[in-house]
């Protein structure tokens, strides 16, 4: 679809422009930067058309998590008038005539003694429209100004020859930064989980990373639930969750923390392969944005011996040497109620064994391992299945403050593995 094309279609059903770019470009297959054009040209037209400096708002239409009222004084309303029927839509037909997000609508009110009858909706806020509004641009050159390519500098903590392993792992999961462990004082464990504990954390995986090399092939695995969520709520937005980081402040310990691994690791391995898991429960969007802006990072700064792979898949894989590692948060953002346990059950073998047929994994590989976060606990099975490793990864960050009165302290910590052939070695760090 033309730029041109898809204007017209914005300025005849404007609801498209409620509902941001990222939707725009996903619905009419189009890229993400013809959808911004489109619907900024679309915005500025109607604009000048309707002779009002928003022409969102007159709409009747407003995106916010609390109930405010509406505005009634509008040049342009979107009428609930059919005029194939003669009478006047209910809410869901409403919605789909002018394509507003249902699922979305947190309250609304049919406005019937005006000249023209339309409802007045109340939107929650949604992740894409928030994490829209970022300067992508503007985090980059923050991070670029003055840097340049780093040339690959040998510092190897072992002369190659003393390598035992073919490749070695870090993995980590559910850092959840910005997560408040003691918002109300009363926490039965209270445990600091601020920035300066969070960049510690970081230092500390490098320092034992380095101290336990055995490769110089280093994979690093994320397994998400990096940031604890947008505007203090998950993605499925069910429940406030308690925060000590505003969304920019947790956006930039994220960005900091992520840059401190690649500085503190790229230039002792010769290949360095970074896996972001960013479909979960907690970060979902809000933590893809940041590793988007760590992989373009990456690509400046790193060009040579750096990879960084964003996942947005629930469920991911990815081949090192002839082993296949299956890896996925454990929940995702939208559909699970119940993920991934951490102890393996009938219903988990069978979706984890439907996945390998369907992409051939067992034809490809001599050794299966499924990685998981979510349940913050260190399961690492070997024998209930036959045909491949179910692991469980400890949670980078301390339990959350109702996970500690209902249930206990719990540990928290990393682990590092080495591979070789099918053999692995495997180091828990604890804190």
């Amino acid at each position: 679809m033309k730029i041109t094309e898809l204007t017209l279609l914005l300025k005849e059903k404007p609801g498209y422009i409620q509902s941001g770019a990222p939707k725009i470009a996903k619905k009419f297959n189009v890229t993400l930067g013809d959808a911004k054009l489109a619907r900024k040209v679309a915005l500025q037209e109607l604009k000048d058309e309707l002779g009002s400096e928003d022409p969102v708002a007159p709409l009747n239409v407003k995106v916010s998590s609390k109930s405010t009222s509406n505005n009634y004084e509008s040049k342009f309303i979107m009428s609930a008038w059919n005029t194939e029927t003669g009478q006047n839509m209910d809410i869901d037909t409403y919605c789909e005539y002018y394509n507003l997000p249902r699922k979305d609508v947190t309250s609304y009110k049919f406005i019937s003694h005006t000249g023209t009858p339309h409802y007045n909706i109340v939107f929650k806020e949604t992740v894409d429209k928030v994490v829209e509004e970022f300067n992508f641009d503007t985090i980059l050159a923050k991070h670029l100004d003055g840097a340049v390519p780093v040339t690959f500098e040998n510092k190897l903590s072992l002369p190659q020859a003393k390598f035992t392993a073919d490749f070695d792992t870090l993995t980590y999961t559910d850092v959840h930064i910005g997560m408040d462990t003691n918002s109300d004082n009363n926490s039965m464990y209270a445990e600091v989980w601020n920035k300066e504990v969070i960049m510690a954390a970081a230092k500390e995986m490098i320092e034992v990373t380095l101290a336990e090399q055995q490769s110089s092939v280093l994979v690093v695995d994320e397994l998400g639930d990096f940031l604890d969520g947008l505007n203090g709520y998950t993605t499925r937005g069910g429940h406030k969750l308690p925060q000590n980081m505003s969304d920019e402040e947790a956006f930039d310990c994220a960005i900091e923390f992520k840059l401190a691994l690649l500085h503190g690791l790229a230039p002792h391995y010769s290949s360095l392969l970074f896996n972001n898991i960013c479909n979960d429960n907690h970060a979902g969007s809000f933590g893809y944005f940041v590793n988007s802006a760590v992989k373009e990072l990456a690509g400046v700064l790193y060009p040579n011996h750096v990879k960084v792979v964003n996942h947005r898949q629930f469920i991911n894989h990815y081949y090192v040497e002839n082993t296949c590692y299956i890896i996925t948060h454990g929940k995702d953002d939208k559909t699970l109620k119940f993920g991934f346990k951490p102890f393996l059950d009938s219903k988990g073998i069978e979706k984890i064994d439907q996945y390998c047929k369907q992409n051939d994994i067992y034809r490809n590989s001599t050794k299966v391992v499924f990685k998981k976060g979510d349940s913050h606990q260190a399961v690492f099975d070997m024998a209930t299945s036959d045909d491949f490793f179910y692991f469980n990864y400890p949670a980078l960050s301390p339990s959350s403050q109702w996970v500690q009165n209902n249930f206990k302290k719990g540990r928290r910590g990393f682990v590092l593995e080495s591979s070789r052939d099918t053999d692995i070695t495997i180091k828990m760090k604890f804190k």
